[in-house]
């Protein structure tokens, strides 16, 4: 995070030096526009995060997606990221809150692969350009992928 306020000072240092130049002008008012944008959305995903960390002890989390809920925890971990439409910049963060609250790697590893490979929520979009067909394999192989990397993950972590 130390990176975006370095870049911000870069670019206001330069605004001021050279009398803000047209690139610089643009450059910031693109990076203000982009920060526009995502702040709605990133605001949302971690007020309900927080909602539901504040409702779910992390007894419950760990019950329901705990290292200790096995198979039923990683399937339907995949389940909720499979339908879930988060940008990765959230997804990441809300994936740390959950480890701190009981969740289990392998099952926030099957999250975060779904939510990030298969697109329940885009598939209209996604048949329109691709196909009913490509659509519907590409979504499967990823989401039986994603059981191939949480399990993986699993093991790799459990082994340190």
């Amino acid at each position: 995070m130390e990176f975006i306020p370095l870049y911000f000072n870069i670019s206001f240092i330069d605004f001021i030096l050279f009398k803000g130049q047209t690139k610089t002008k643009k450059a910031i008012f693109k990076a203000w526009k982009s920060f526009e944008n995502i702040l709605p959305e990133f605001l949302g995903v971690l007020m309900l995060v927080g909602i539901l960390l504040a409702v779910l002890n992390p007894q419950i989390i760990s019950k329901i997606i705990g290292k200790e809920s096995g198979i039923l925890g990683v399937i339907l971990a995949a389940i909720v990221g499979s339908i879930t439409l988060i940008p990765g910049f959230v997804a990441f963060p809300t994936a740390a809150m959950l480890l701190k609250s009981g969740a289990g790697y392998t099952q926030i590893a099957a999250f975060v692969s779904t939510l990030m490979m298969v697109g329940v929520v885009t598939i209209p979009v996604e048949i329109k350009y691709f196909g009913k067909k490509i659509t519907i394999l590409r979504n499967l192989l990823a989401f039986i992928f994603s059981f191939i990397v949480a399990f993986i993950i699993g093991k790799v972590v459990s082994g340190i």
